[in-house]
Formats: C-alpha cells, structure tokens, sequence
C-alpha cells in the first residue's frame, strides 16, 4: 500500500495526500508541496501512513522539502499583498462599473498567482477586468464566483443552534439536503425554521436522516387506526426519537389522549364494504398462517 501524508491548507477542511518518498513528517510540520498551480505551504495533520490502494489518488504530488525560513518570509510575503489585491480589485471593478462584490483574495506562495473571490447576482463580463488586475498586481489572475454556501463557509457565521456554522467548523464538503428530510423528521417546512444563514436548508437536516428514515417506516401514520393495550385508537403524532405513539383512545362519545411505545401499537387495515352494504369490522394488518391477509 502507497504512503503519503495528510496536508491541508489555510483554513480549507479538505485534506490532501502527498508523497512523502523517503522523508517523515509528524503532524503539525510546515511543508512545501507540489500542486498543478505550483508549489504552496500547507499544514500536515497526519503523518506517514498507509491508504489501500483504492482510497489512494491516482497521481500523487509530492512533498518537497519541510519549510524553512525563506519560505516562511515568502509566505508572510503573500499574505502582507493579499490586502492591497482585495483594495485594487473593489477599485479596478467600481471604476469599469462591474457589479460585484469582492470578498476575500488569495496570494499563491510564490506570489506569482492571486486568486479573488466574489459574488455577483449578475452575469458580468470581466475580461478587462482581468487585464488590467494582472498589469497592477504582476500576477496571473484568478476570479472565482462563490454563492451562497461558499460564502458563509469562507467568512462563517453563527447558526440558529447558537454555534458556529458546520461549513465554518469542521464540514469539508457540502452534501446534498432535501425536503424531504425535513419532512421525515416531522420538522415545520417553514423556509425560516429549516433554512441556514445562506438561505439554504440547513447541512445538520442530513446528520441524523438515516436514523429517522429508518425509524419513520416503523411508525403508523397519523390519523391511521390502530388497536392499543386500552382498545381501538386514533394516532395523533409520533415521537420518533422515544418511539412513543400518541393516540386518540376513544371511550364512549369522547376520546382521551394516551402514549404507547411503538411495540404496543398494531396497525389496523380497513377492509373494504362487502356487497348489500355490510360493514366489517378493521382488521390486523398481519398475514394469517397461510401467508394470506385475513378476509
């Protein structure tokens, strides 16, 4: 099995593999490493270790060399330009009327590259744009649209829970979220109560879907018949984290609220009225010995 190291950089979650080739590197070492844009510094948080092949990428870039002095006078380099990038790239857009919105900017190691980041709600030429950028800055220029996500997952945010958002903290890709997790776990569609702070449905709707996908098969639907340890009921809503049914018991001309456990509660099926409008009782929705449901 190939051995590489875990390398990441600035404050991107995403880990990288890199060949160590004959060298070890402990967590927490500065590195130089090659990447298809050139060489960059990044920070090891795993050491030498193996990976199947499978799980390993196919071309492996390698770690040069462990940082030294001048690359760190390169770097801090870098950052003291990424500021003056952001200032020039506002001016140069406001003074060619470009309506965006520049957010943050990036210096490659080597200050040979300058990535910048901004939204736009328009469709916006910026080819000029370009030129006149990489004639002040002396670099190859990068523009890079973010939405919504990217956003907030670059100058993070406070989500409604009270902490820090989990693109901000520690999520290092977005998965997809549906409504319809939100509606498996019995949640409000309201878009304020599902939504995050970009407008889109909240990443933490997927962290516990799988349990309650399984769990909301088990459950009887509201509304639906069902016989109790007290006689026939009514389900009235489903506690789905205690798998406690709660129910319309009727007794006489009234009813009174109950809670059962799910394995308390059977399912009734209807049955369909018989010919001269004979009534049947519901039945247990359970197969008789024969395998057949009961007529």
């Amino acid at each position: 099995m190939p051995i590489v190291v875990g390398v990441k950089f600035n404050n991107n979650r995403k880990v990288y593999h890199f060949d160590p080739e004959e060298n070890v590197y402990v967590e927490g070492d500065i590195v130089v490493v090659e990447t298809q844009k050139g060489n960059e510094l990044g920070e090891v948080v795993k050491g030498n270790f193996e990976v199947p092949e499978e799980e390993a990428q196919k071309e492996l870039k390698k770690v040069v060399r462990k940082a030294n002095s001048r690359d760190f006078d390169l770097q801090r380099k870098a950052k003291e330009t990424e500021p003056r990038a952001l200032e020039i790239a506002r001016e140069k857009a406001r003074n060619l009327g470009l309506s965006l919105k520049f957010i943050s900017s990036e210096v490659s190691f080597d200050c040979k590259r300058v990535v910048l980041c901004f939204t736009s709600e328009d469709r916006v030429d910026f080819r000029e744009l370009v030129k006149e950028l990489a004639s002040a800055l002396h670099a190859r220029i990068e523009l890079r649209q973010l939405y919504e996500r990217d956003d907030v997952k670059l100058r993070g945010s406070l989500g409604m829970c009270g902490r820090e958002c989990c693109c901000r903290s520690y999520l290092r890709d977005f998965e997809k979220v549906t409504v319809k997790m939100a509606k498996v776990q019995g949640l409000s569609l309201n878009p304020t109560k599902i939504s995050g702070i970009c407008g889109k449905l909240m990443c933490c709707l997927k962290y516990e879907n799988e349990y309650y996908s399984e769990v909301f098969k088990q459950m009887p639907k509201v509304n639906a018949k069902v016989m109790t340890p007290d006689g026939m009921a009514v389900v009235d809503s489903n506690d789905m984290l205690k798998k406690i049914v709660t129910c319309k018991v009727f007794v006489d001309d009234t009813y009174v609220m109950k809670k059962f456990p799910l394995d308390q509660i059977t399912v009734l099926k209807p049955v369909n009225n018989p010919p001269h409008g004979k009534k049947k009782d519901a039945v247990h929705d359970e197969p008789d010995e024969d395998g057949d449901d009961e007529e």
